[in-house]
């Protein structure tokens, strides 16, 4: 029988259930491994795998012909150069964050509008300060660069609480829901170098994925063109933004604070002067992580619709582009 490994620690027994239930009616057989290590020697006959962690097992499937990342970043299997010729292909889990890396991203512009990164230094102190000024999503305005899952649900957010005017900024300039606006990221530089724009953003959020064409996007340059208000979320990858440029401003208060989930290198070392940076805040890469149960769930709905369609040999609904890297 056709074989299919399933190789992640975070899948509940719903989610084996399901899996095992769609492989049997498509006529192959799952075996579920917690990691790499427990499944290395034991896949070489597998022709297809769902993969949530290390990408490194590939090269052991010599049989190998579909690979599912239950993450929505490809950039650890696009370089192992496997999928360079589309004869094996490649699907991910682009469209399973949007919830949970949005809530991460409210939760984070709220600390720091409401000042927690001095607060949480007044608290360790074992001080009792009250007055620091704080600010609001309500009447803010917001920027947004990656106008996809994840940027469109953190727009929606944004309106429901109240933001005055969220854009967005995409490779294409199309429009997409939950933004007033969106311009092509082309225009970044023309709108932000009119300080009567740039000096209303409140937040600038980055949710693109790390590729060549992202690499430095957030330049030195265009960080002198934010205002001293700005805060600027990450939660796309760390080498989207001048990350010694970002830590020059925020030591000179030419932006108004940060919060980073994605940063380079990862993990960050533990003498990395960012850690030190004032009114940063720093969080390991967990505002994508598996620890909401729904977005397993999506994953695995992602997996098991195209393993249908994979075995009647119809074309696969969330298969990436390498070459884009995403």
């Amino acid at each position: 029988m056709r074989k299919i490994c399933a190789i992640a620690d975070f899948l509940s027994e719903d989610n084996k259930k399901k899996m095992a239930e769609t492989a049997r009616s498509c006529g192959f057989d799952i075996e579920f491994f917690e990691n790499s290590e427990e499944a290395s020697g034991r896949v070489s006959d597998c022709e297809v795998i769902y993969s949530g962690g290390d990408a490194s097992i590939i090269g052991e499937m010599p049989d190998l012909k579909w690979c599912h990342t239950a993450y929505a970043g490809i950039g650890r299997y696009a370089e192992s150069g496997i999928f360079d010729s589309g004869e094996v292909i490649l699907t991910n889990s682009s469209g399973a964050y949007g919830r949970t890396i949005s809530e991460h991203i409210v939760m984070v512009t709220l600390m720091l509008m409401r000042q927690m990164y001095e607060y949480n230094k007044i608290i360790s102190a074992r001080c009792w300060v009250q007055d620091l000024p704080v600010r609001s999503i309500e009447d803010s305005s917001i920027a947004v660069i990656g106008t996809g899952d994840i940027g469109s649900s953190a727009a929606k957010k944004y309106r429901a609480l109240g933001a005055k005017r969220v854009i967005g900024f995409s490779r294409s300039g199309r429009s997409a829901d939950g933004f007033d606006e969106v311009y092509g990221i082309g225009e970044f530089d023309r709108l932000f170098s009119d300080p009567d724009f740039s000096e209303t953003v409140d937040v600038l959020l980055l949710c693109i994925p790390g590729t060549d064409e992202s690499r430095g996007l957030l330049s030195r340059e265009r960080m002198a063109m934010l205002s001293d208000r700005t805060f600027i979320i990450n939660v796309g990858r760390g080498i989207v933004i001048d990350q010694d440029a970002l830590l020059e401003a925020l030591r000179e208060g030419r932006i108004a604070g940060a919060a980073l989930d994605v940063v380079y290198p990862e993990p960050l070392p533990e003498d990395h002067p960012l850690w030190d940076a004032p009114n940063c805040i720093i969080t390991p890469h967990i505002s994508g992580d598996m620890g909401l149960q729904y977005t397993v769930d999506v994953t695995v709905d992602h997996f098991c619709g195209d393993l249908e369609r994979y075995s009647r040999g119809e074309a696969l609904q969330h298969r990436a582009d390498v070459k884009r890297g995403y």
